[in-house]
């Protein structure tokens, strides 16, 4: 159960139970009653004994989740709440409660009595958004979390937070960890990466595998149950060729496994004999249409191929730290079979020129789910995993992180699902689309001979050019030769996954090692150098996770400074950003957050003392602030985590 719904629960039995002791009293003061008051003044204790208990417990659920979720979600719900006592005649009105752009504002902004005054108008009711915005006021209740309330022309509700409030919520941070936001938790399954069987992991393949392995990361943190499925080309009419030059070539393979070194070059040569050999050709059919019957021999060459292609992709995730499930074309094969036969049974299937076709309401082009010489379409397979996803995997929410070119046939398999019963109406699907990944000529990245840049390749310029930085920074020469390499893992593959990530998805990005691995601004390099300053603080004074830990539960986080205020009411917003990031799946939100909240601590550090020393030695310690300082990089190793940046102890 969701909080709102949670606190809508106990309202509406904090409410039936207070009807019923209205009820007894008004029995108790009735002048015919009969003797026996004192059963009922009984029964009236009970009553208040139950309200006492379910308004504790709302008091309890109502302070856990104001210090551990959202807090304009808690705003919203209060607001929710007086906005229903002030216009009881108002059903289902959606509050609009917001961040103020301004601090003289106050922390939010509540905007709905504009709103009201104009329904109020169309009801024959005359009264000012001013009017309304008092009413609101007076039926506002949320003393945990509100200082004061204050309206502003033409009828703005501005809210500020208690500073005692934040410096809870840092207190529980520090104790509890850093934790997501409540909401109720889903089946989620996310489509991402897809390379083909047999060809090298590619640029093109680069922005799907970090963004839904980020997206992955974040909807796990946020306690989803989360598949990843990596869905492979694994079959269809190129295994044909590639298994037949297999046998040309390795004429031994099922006795002895084939040695693959480059498999692109390997299907390089099978396309080339494809394309000028007629014999060839036909022997590549031949091969297509046994594997389509399982013949072993043919099944194993298959494997074979396969088997060389997951070692090399593996290599790349294992670099990038992906964790995935293969489900590739071939898991579908036997559940197309009988998506069709059903189809056909059913009679929403239509011949056109030797092909079957699907009409999609909405969708001015058909889906393809036969071609006419009896293969299957993608449409096909994708009818058929989203069934799957559906009815077997029991999700209840599916995600494909592909490119913004596939949004029509995504569109339109979506519709066809909805339509044929495979995917109800409460199952949620998003395309997570995005664009393409540039060259410094703003033109698609390929190599300087025009070829596909090959990510494997691309991963190693990135370990050379993040190397070349740490030595240029003199790393190197304080470093241990661990470190060293800790840090230019951390670097090369941080920056290519974060200036990915920074964009907006939806948006083309060029791709340039100079920018990335940049120390100024938002990039990975500097966050990461800000994590690595944050944590030394402590460790250069001895100061250790323990004595954290301990001080933490008994030390009151002092916000007296405006720079502390200000550095605890971001890091307070961390769960609402969690929230928009969820909603809309743009993690570029989230890098942006986390740079300013690296702004942030840099102001804070240089405006209030942490540690002082004399003559070299330390004076005192401000434990408060070292406590917000743990704070600030708490949030930064899971903002790290969820961005699959790896954090350094030393950089």
């Amino acid at each position: 159960m969701e909080p709102a719904e949670s606190i809508k629960r106990l309202e509406t039995l904090y409410n039936e139970a207070a009807k019923e002791v209205n009820a007894v009293e008004n029995l108790t003061n009735d002048v015919n009653l009969p003797q026996d008051v004192s059963a009922l003044q009984t029964e009236n204790e009970k009553l208040q004994y139950r309200i006492n208990i379910l308004k504790r417990h709302a008091d309890e659920l109502t302070e856990t989740i104001a210090l551990q979720g959202s807090i304009l979600n808690v705003l919203q719900d209060a607001f929710t709440v007086g906005i229903r006592q002030s216009f009881p005649k108002l059903e289902n009105f959606q509050c609009n409660v917001t961040r103020s752009t301004s601090e003289k504002f106050g922390d939010y902004q509540c905007n709905s009595a504009m709103n009201i005054a104009q329904i109020m108008r169309q009801q024959g009711l005359k009264m000012s958004p001013m009017e309304c915005a008092e009413k609101i006021v007076a039926n506002v209740s949320c003393p945990l979390v509100i200082e004061s309330l204050d309206i502003a022309k033409p009828g703005f509700i501005n809210v500020k937070v208690k500073t005692s409030f934040y410096s809870q919520r840092i207190s529980y941070l520090l104790n509890e960890g850093v934790k997501p936001p409540p909401m109720k938790k889903r089946k989620i399954i996310v489509d991402f990466s897809s390379p083909n069987v047999a060809k090298e992991m590619h640029v093109g393949h680069l922005r799907s595998t970090i963004i839904g392995e980020s997206i992955c990361r974040l909807l796990e943190f946020s306690g989803n149950d989360v598949l990843r499925l990596n869905h492979i080309g694994d079959w269809g009419t190129q295994f044909g060729m590639l298994i037949a030059h297999l046998q040309d070539k390795f004429p031994d393979y099922m006795e002895k496994s084939p040695s693959i070194q480059n498999l692109q070059e390997f299907y390089k040569e099978s396309k080339k004999r494809f394309d000028s050999d007629e014999e060839f050709k036909k022997r590549a059919y031949s091969c297509v249409v046994k594997l389509q019957n399982y013949e072993p021999n043919i099944i194993k060459g298959w494997k074979q191929i396969c088997d060389a292609t997951r070692q090399e992709i593996g290599k790349i995730y294992q670099r990038l730290d992906i964790k995935i499930t293969e489900r590739g074309e071939s898991f579908y094969q036997e559940r197309m079979k009988k998506l069709v036969k059903e189809l056909e049974e059913r009679g929403v299937l239509i011949e056109d020129e030797g092909r079957k076709v699907l009409f999609v309401k909405g969708v001015n082009v058909p889906l393809t789910i036969v071609k006419s010489d009896g293969s299957y379409m993608y449409a096909t397979s994708d009818l058929a995993a989203i069934r799957q996803r559906v009815e077997e995997e029991k999700g209840d929410w599916l995600i494909y992180v592909v490119d913004a070119g596939q949004s029509l046939h995504l569109e339109s398999v979506y519709k066809a699902a909805r339509m044929l019963g495979f995917c109800p109406p409460e199952v949620r699907t998003d395309h997570a689309a995005f664009g393409l990944v540039l060259g410094e000529d703003k033109k698609k990245f390929k190599t300087r001979s025009g070829d596909t840049v090959k990510l494997a390749e691309l991963l190693d310029e990135g370990l050379q050019k993040s190397l070349l930085k740490l030595k240029e920074k003199k790393r190197d020469e304080v470093l241990t030769p661990e470190e060293l390499k800790a840090a230019q893992e951390a670097v090369a593959y941080g920056c290519i996954k974060y200036a990915d990530l920074s964009h907006n998805r939806m948006h083309d990005y060029v791709f340039s090692f100079d920018r990335m691995l940049d120390d100024r601004g938002n990039s990975a390099v500097y966050l990461l150098y800000s994590l690595v300053r944050i944590r030394s603080i402590a460790r250069n004074v001895n100061i250790s996770e323990a004595t954290l830990k301990e001080a933490a539960k008994t030390t009151n986080v002092e916000l007296a400074h405006n720079k502390e205020l200000k550095l605890a009411k971001i890091i307070s917003r961390f769960q609402e950003v969690i929230i928009n990031v969820i909603e809309d799946l743009s993690l570029h939100t989230l890098c942006d957050y986390l740079y300013e909240l690296s702004v942030t601590f840099s102001e804070f550090y240089d405006n209030c003392y942490i540690i002082s020393k004399e003559s070299g030695e330390v004076k005192d310690v401000n434990m408060s602030r070292l406590l917000l300082c743990e704070a600030t990089a708490s949030i930064m190793t899971t903002g790290f985590h969820i961005l699959g940046l790896k954090p350094l102890a030393r950089m």
